[in-house]
């Protein structure tokens, strides 16, 4: 580390003695954690068959659709109101998989979180079915209820809501176990049962978390619903897969403008919503 302009041999020595540990030279094993990363991403790179030259060509070929796309165009009005009911069939499908999801995964969580589990045993199979759950992608949940229930938003809604429920599962009981223990041992020393603990004692710890992550959730799982929505779960990534495939690039660019309005706006209110919330749940003494 080079010396700060200024600064005299006795304060440099100073600074050295106090930071002692940024002046050190790393460490071989540093250099070979590094070294290690570099060859693994170099044969990564490889064996997947990364090509610079495709690359720069695949670039190109996206400037073409980028041109073919503007201007946006949405066709007659009997268009203009197909998508929009789409676009609102996509944000009910990610409202309701993620309220559902979260309705399921709540007391669930509470099986899985150490410090309200009835059992050990069951708190071990609860986490790894959460693990099952949230360890396929909502994608494939979607092709999977698709076949069960048939094409439509219904299998939508399904298929966000059982992906969800083992995040939320994880999520929730992480947050219940990082829960405060005196306002339980208050309850209990007031006489309370052991539900009355958990509903006194750890809800109002852990609303506001819980609140946010299904806020944000939600926000997500719109994106979601959009890619669900090609395979044949509904909403607006249906008329989107159609207009792909028909080569209407310039509706394409419209649908995606909607789509990233949309986005955008669930985005702002969902910031401000958990801003509003973390900020009652630590008031300002």
């Amino acid at each position: 580390m080079q010396r700060k302009p200024g600064y005299s041999d006795v304060e440099e020595a100073a600074i050295r003695t106090r930071y002692a540990e940024s002046f050190k030279p790393a460490s071989r094993s540093g250099w070979l954690v590094a070294a290690a990363v570099i060859t693994l991403l170099a044969f990564g790179l490889w064996h997947l068959g990364f090509s610079l030259s495709k690359l720069v060509a695949g670039l190109g070929s996206l400037g073409k659709f980028i041109v073919l796309m503007f201007p946006p165009e949405w066709g007659d009005s009997a268009s203009l109101w197909r998508y929009i009911r789409a676009l609102g069939e996509t944000v009910a499908i990610a409202l309701l998989g993620t309220l559902i999801a979260a309705i399921v995964a709540l007391p669930l969580g509470f099986l899985a979180a150490r410090n309200t589990t009835v059992s050990q045993a069951l708190r071990f199979f609860t986490r790894r079915g959460f693990d099952t759950l949230r360890g396929v992608d909502t994608l494939v949940w979607a092709l999977i209820w698709i076949n069960v229930v048939g094409l439509g938003p219904f299998a939508g809604v399904l298929a966000i809501a059982i992906s969800d429920i083992g995040s939320f599962g994880k999520l929730f009981s992480e947050a219940i176990e990082a829960s405060d223990r005196k306002p339980v041992e208050g309850v209990v020393a007031s006489g309370g049962a052991r539900l009355h603990a958990i509903r006194f004692g750890i809800v109002p710890q852990v609303a506001p978390v819980l609140i946010s992550q299904y806020l944000y959730y939600f926000e997500s799982n719109t994106r979601s619903a959009t890619i669900i929505g090609i395979v044949g779960a509904g909403g607006i990534g249906l008329q989107l897969s159609e207009m792909i495939r028909t080569l209407e690039w310039q509706t394409v660019c419209f649908l995606i403008i909607m789509i990233l309005m949309t986005v955008s706006v669930i985005d702002l209110i969902s910031t401000r919503l958990r801003t509003a919330i973390v900020g009652r749940s630590n008031p300002v003494t």
